[in-house]
């Protein structure tokens, strides 16, 4: 299996695991829903456990609102996905996801890699685990968001 199989299916095992929903409807096929998954509607962007976060998927939509290609997404450290004002409390953020197992209320400013600004309403961000339930990192998934003007991004 590739990369985005077995981790498509620890982002929904871990999911479920967390809130008791589905990401995607299951159909008992890790390829298929590995391939639902990617070509969601919804933004599903996740990280590893390094200290600095890494940045190891994004789905289709997630590449589109952050304008990256796989390559560019992967090596970048998930803090960069904020604008530097933002990054202590993104920070603080995820330190508590990481305390609790998961917040389905987040919402903040985001920065895509033109610049462009966009406001993520009601994401939910969970812990991430292996197949042996150590921790693994952190994922997101939103499927509401705006794209700000420069006066709303500033304020």
């Amino acid at each position: 299996m590739t990369f985005i199989e077995t981790h498509g299916a620890e982002l929904l095992r871990t999911y479920h695991q967390w809130t008791g929903s589905h990401l995607i409807a299951p159909c008992g096929d890790v390829r298929a829903e590995a391939r639902m998954l990617f070509e969601a509607p919804f933004a599903v962007i996740s990280g590893g456990a390094e200290g600095d976060q890494i940045l190891n998927y994004g789905n289709r939509t997630a590449m589109s609102l952050w304008q990256m290609d796989w390559e560019i997404l992967t090596t970048m450290p998930s803090r960069f996905t904020a604008e530097p004002m933002h990054r202590d409390e993104r920070a603080e953020f995820l330190r508590r996801v990481r305390e609790r197992g998961f917040i389905n209320d987040y919402s903040g400013v985001r920065i895509s890699s033109t610049g462009r600004r966009f406001r993520i309403h009601q994401a939910t961000v969970w812990n991430v685990t292996d197949a042996l339930g150590d921790y693994a990192g952190q994922a997101a998934t939103f499927s509401n968001w705006e794209f700000l003007s420069e006066e709303e991004a500033n304020s």
